[in-house]
């Protein structure tokens, strides 16, 4: 076996600043078949496979690897498969940096190796090639109800239908993908790639019906009564966290979500669609985290001249991917660092600015210094500070599943049961906002336990 012991990852290509700003282009362009092989060369295939403990999904890494060094991306694909059905996109949205990659034992003496870039590389190639994805129309009798088509809907559907169930997909929108569609912008993730990934159920025989608000459409008892055996509640965190400050109801001020939804669901930046959204002139986005970044490099490609970044700790603090971080400072995004807002102000309801203190930082501890308040004139806010559960489901079926307070569905951690007979839950509609593959997770054992309780009847 080849080794390479070059301690840092092999380059890849990113699209250059001037037309990233002015386009959704995808930023960071696949790996080179030379510079793919290179990087899986770099891995050790080690014995612990300590990698495969920070996947959530048990990917086998080192085995999917090694099939790339020995030139066999079709073995490699089927690999990754079998523990990862969205592979194009979790080799493109996951933090691998704080998951698999924070396990290699690379770290020790350089950078890990880029699981990722390579996981994204098989993929791509896959689809460049034939998209074909095995069929299964050999369906038992046994019908599944999943709400919800975000990462942990579409995970939980493909593995039932590999199974045999028959699975019905419930979205409440009219495009499917749940937060990889509203949430994830095109320079992250292009539409083309998660239609991809999105076809493969439909190869299984899943149907999504769009349209459809489970807790308004229909209830979950509705299901039942239409002979579905089992129900898995998918529908992520949507409801956006207020920040319950003066001036928050002021015309301009948006939730992250929406402005994302209208952007990549609606096309509102673009004058030809039907609700077109007027661009602001100079923009200001709240939060540290990957979403933050998604709004703030969005609100650069539709044409806002000025985009500040407001977060309340350090830079070393961010929860954002670093990758994001730099491709936003090159975009001429600005940061203002330990500052908070305290009000907003505007004058006849419409924003103007923000009133914000600056954070000192005392024996670890952030406090806010009250005794002078800051200024800046902004045209608008966008407040990306996280996302609760959305309370649909808990207005119409509090009698029959316990919720947390803030809505949040109380399940078996280990079975991802509800209170409710053969309903289950996962993703961010019972952690909270978490990561694609975390919400993934939780759609495999939620599928494992539905196939092992059906089974029992």
């Amino acid at each position: 076996m080849i080794i390479n012991n070059n301690k840092f990852k092999e380059p890849v290509e990113i699209l250059n600043k001037t037309e990233r700003v002015s386009s959704f282009k995808e930023v960071e362009f696949v790996l080179s078949d030379s510079n793919a092989l290179k990087e899986a060369q770099r891995c050790l295939n080690c014995k612990t496979r300590p990698c495969v403990s920070g996947c959530p999904v048990g990917v086998k890494i080192p085995e999917f690897i090694n099939c790339i060094v020995n030139n066999n991306l079709e073995k490699a694909y089927d690999i990754i498969s079998e523990n990862n059905f969205l592979p194009a996109i979790c080799g493109r949205v996951c933090p691998q940096e704080k998951q698999c990659e924070s396990k290699c034992v690379k770290n020790k003496i350089g950078e890990p190796v880029a699981i990722g870039r390579l996981e994204r590389y098989v993929s791509d190639k896959f689809i460049q090639k034939n998209n074909n994805y095995k069929n299964n129309t050999n369906k038992n009798s046994r019908k599944i109800a999943v709400i919800g088509s975000g990462p942990s809907g579409l995970t939980c559907a493909a593995e039932l239908a590999s199974k045999n169930f028959q699975v019905d997909i419930f979205e409440a929108l009219h495009t499917p993908g749940g937060v990889l569609s509203y949430g994830i912008p095109k320079f992250r993730l292009p539409r083309n790639i998660l239609d991809s990934e999105i076809s493969k159920l439909k190869n299984l025989g899943v149907n999504i019906k769009t349209n459809i608000i489970i807790g308004k459409s229909l209830s979950i008892k509705d299901l039942f009564d239409m002979n579905y055996s089992a129900v898995y509640i998918s529908t992520g965190a949507g409801l956006p966290k207020l920040m319950n400050i003066p001036g928050e109801n002021l015309v301009g001020v948006y939730y992250a979500n929406e402005f994302l939804t209208r952007v990549n669901l609606m096309n509102a930046h673009d004058t030809n669609y039907d609700t077109p959204m007027k661009i602001p002139e100079k923009i200001l986005v709240i939060g540290g985290g990957n979403v933050a970044m998604d709004v703030a490099r969005t609100a650069v490609r539709i044409g806002c001249k000025e985009v500040f970044v407001m977060y309340r700790r350090t830079e070393q603090d961010m929860p954002a991917r670093r990758d994001e971080v730099i491709h936003a400072k090159e975009e001429n995004i600005k940061f203002l660092f330990l500052k908070t807002p305290v009000k907003f102000i505007g004058e006849n309801n419409i924003l103007t600015g923000l009133k914000y203190v600056n954070i000192n930082i005392n024996n670890n501890k952030l406090e806010p210094d009250y005794t002078q308040e800051f200024e800046l004139k902004i045209n608008n806010i966008i407040i990306a500070i996280g996302n609760n559960s959305n309370k649909i489901l808990f207005e119409s079926e509090h009698n029959n599943i316990n919720f947390e307070p803030d809505g949040r569905i109380i399940t078996n951690t280990e079975t991802t049961q509800t209170s409710m007979k053969y309903v289950y839950a996962g993703g961010d509609a019972v952690t909270g906002a978490a990561t694609v593959i975390e919400a993934m997770g939780a759609g495999k054992r939620a599928a494992e336990q539905i196939q092992k309780d059906l089974e029992n009847i």
